[in-house]
Protein backbone atom coordinates (compact mmCIF):
# COMPACT_ATOMS: atom_id res chain seq x y z
CA UNK A 1 0.00 0.00 0.00
CA UNK A 2 1.32 3.40 -1.00
CA UNK A 3 -0.49 6.40 0.46
CA UNK A 4 -0.94 9.43 -1.80
CA UNK A 5 -2.84 12.69 -1.40
CA UNK A 6 -4.16 12.65 -4.98
CA UNK A 7 -4.63 9.25 -6.63
CA UNK A 8 -5.25 10.80 -10.06
CA UNK A 9 -1.95 12.72 -10.03
CA UNK A 10 -0.01 9.71 -8.70
CA UNK A 11 -1.59 7.46 -11.33
CA UNK A 12 -0.67 9.91 -14.11
CA UNK A 13 2.95 10.05 -12.85
CA UNK A 14 3.20 6.25 -12.85
CA UNK A 15 1.66 6.05 -16.34
CA UNK A 16 4.22 8.58 -17.65
CA UNK A 17 6.97 6.21 -16.45
CA UNK A 18 5.59 3.53 -18.77
CA UNK A 19 4.09 1.40 -16.00
CA UNK A 20 0.70 -0.18 -16.60
CA UNK A 21 -1.70 0.81 -13.80
CA UNK A 22 -5.39 0.24 -13.21
CA UNK A 23 -8.02 2.90 -13.51
CA UNK A 24 -9.05 4.50 -10.22
CA UNK A 25 -11.47 2.32 -8.26
CA UNK A 26 -13.26 2.14 -4.92
CA UNK A 27 -14.43 -0.84 -2.91
CA UNK A 28 -18.05 -1.88 -2.59
CA UNK A 29 -18.13 -5.66 -2.26
CA UNK A 30 -15.15 -5.74 -4.66
CA UNK A 31 -13.36 -3.31 -6.93
CA UNK A 32 -15.80 -0.86 -8.51
CA UNK A 33 -14.62 1.52 -11.28
CA UNK A 34 -14.30 5.19 -10.36
CA UNK A 35 -13.52 7.24 -7.30
CA UNK A 36 -15.42 6.83 -4.06
CA UNK A 37 -18.83 8.42 -4.81
CA UNK A 38 -18.74 10.32 -1.51
CA UNK A 39 -15.15 11.55 -2.02
CA UNK A 40 -14.02 10.10 1.30
CA UNK A 41 -10.38 9.68 2.31
CA UNK A 42 -9.14 6.08 2.44
CA UNK A 43 -11.66 4.98 -0.22
CA UNK A 44 -10.15 5.62 -3.70
CA UNK A 45 -7.40 3.40 -5.12
CA UNK A 46 -5.33 2.41 -8.16
CA UNK A 47 -3.10 -0.67 -8.49
CA UNK A 48 -0.07 -1.82 -10.47
CA UNK A 49 2.36 -4.74 -10.47
CA UNK A 50 6.13 -4.55 -10.13
CA UNK A 51 8.47 -6.67 -12.31
CA UNK A 52 8.29 -9.53 -9.75
CA UNK A 53 4.49 -9.64 -9.99
CA UNK A 54 3.80 -8.03 -6.60
CA UNK A 55 0.71 -5.83 -6.56
CA UNK A 56 1.09 -2.30 -5.22
CA UNK A 57 -2.01 -0.31 -4.32
CA UNK A 58 -2.20 3.48 -4.21
CA UNK A 59 -4.63 4.68 -1.56
CA UNK A 60 -5.79 8.30 -1.54
CA UNK A 61 -5.82 9.96 1.88
CA UNK A 62 -6.69 13.64 1.88
CA UNK A 63 -7.74 13.91 5.52
CA UNK A 64 -6.23 11.60 8.12
CA UNK A 65 -8.33 9.97 10.82
CA UNK A 66 -8.20 11.69 14.24
CA UNK A 67 -4.94 10.86 16.01
CA UNK A 68 -3.23 9.94 12.73
CA UNK A 69 -2.46 13.40 11.38
CA UNK A 70 0.91 13.93 9.69
CA UNK A 71 3.36 16.04 11.68
CA UNK A 72 5.16 18.87 9.82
Amino acid sequence: MLVVDDVDVARADITRCGIEISEVFHLDGGRVPGRDPEGRSYQSYAAFRDPDGNEWVLQEIKTRLPGREWAD
